[in-house]
C-alpha cells in the first residue's frame, strides 16, 4: 500500500499495489499493521455502500459530531466521483481547507478521511458505487452535514448538479452551523 500525505491533517490518498500474474492482479486495500505504524484507525466496525443512478449528482457535505466521529475509508468502486473533503476542526493547521479528488473504478486509490471533516462526493458518470468503511456505527442523532455550495467553503464542483437529496440541500452554511468541532 502507498500512502500518500494530502494538504489536510490526518487525510490520506491511498494506492492499491497491485501484484500481475497471467491470471490479472492482486492488491491489498487495508492492513491493520500498516495503517496502525501511521497511527491511523484500523479498526472499522460498519461497511456501507451508495449507488448513484445518474452523473452531476451530489451527496453531501456529512459528518458525525461527538461522541459519534468517524473515520471514513472510501472506494469508489464502479463509475467516477470528484470526491471532496472540507476540514472543519477549528484546532486543526489545516482548519477550512478543502481538497478534492477523483476516484474512479480502475485508479486504484483510496481516501482515508479522518474525524471531523466533513465529505460529498458528485458522481462523474452514470451508475456509480461507492464504498465506506466507517471506524464509528452510523448514529441518526449525531449526523449533521454543511451545504454543497456554502461559500464559505467555496467548492466547485467539476457538473452542473442534476440531483441532490432534499435533506443534503437543505443543510445551513458552515458559519450557521450549530456546531464546531475541536
Amino acid at each position: 500500500m502507498i500512502f500518500e500525505p494530502t494538504r489536510i491533517e490526518g487525510l490520506w490518498k491511498i494506492g492499491i499495489e497491485r501484484h500481475i500474474d497471467n491470471r490479472g492482479s492482486f492488491g491489498r486495500l487495508f492492513c491493520r499493521d500498516e495503517f496502525s505504524a501511521r497511527g491511523l484507525c484500523a479498526d472499522f466496525v460498519q461497511m456501507n455502500s451508495s449507488r448513484t443512478a445518474r452523473a452531476g449528482t451530489v451527496r453531501g457535505m456529512h459528518l458525525q459530531l461527538p461522541p459519534h466521529m468517524e473515520v471514513k475509508l472510501v472506494r469508489c468502486i464502479r463509475g467516477a466521483i470528484e470526491d471532496v473533503v472540507c476540514d472543519l476542526r477549528s484546532a486543526s493547521p489545516s482548519y477550512l481547507q478543502k481538497e478534492s479528488f477523483v476516484l474512479d473504478a480502475d485508479d486504484d486509490r483510496l481516501l482515508y478521511i479522518p474525524t471531523g471533516c466533513a465529505h460529498g462526493f458528485q458522481t462523474l458518470t452514470d451508475d456509480v458505487e461507492v464504498f465506506y468503511a466507517m471506524s464509528h456505527v452510523f448514529s441518526p442523532g449525531s449526523g449533521t452535514g454543511i451545504r454543497f455550495d456554502d461559500p464559505a467553503l467555496n467548492i466547485v464542483w467539476p457538473l452542473p448538479v442534476t440531483c441532490i437529496s432534499q435533506q443534503d440541500r437543505t443543510w445551513p452554511p458552515y458559519r450557521a452551523a450549530a456546531f464546531s468541532l475541536p
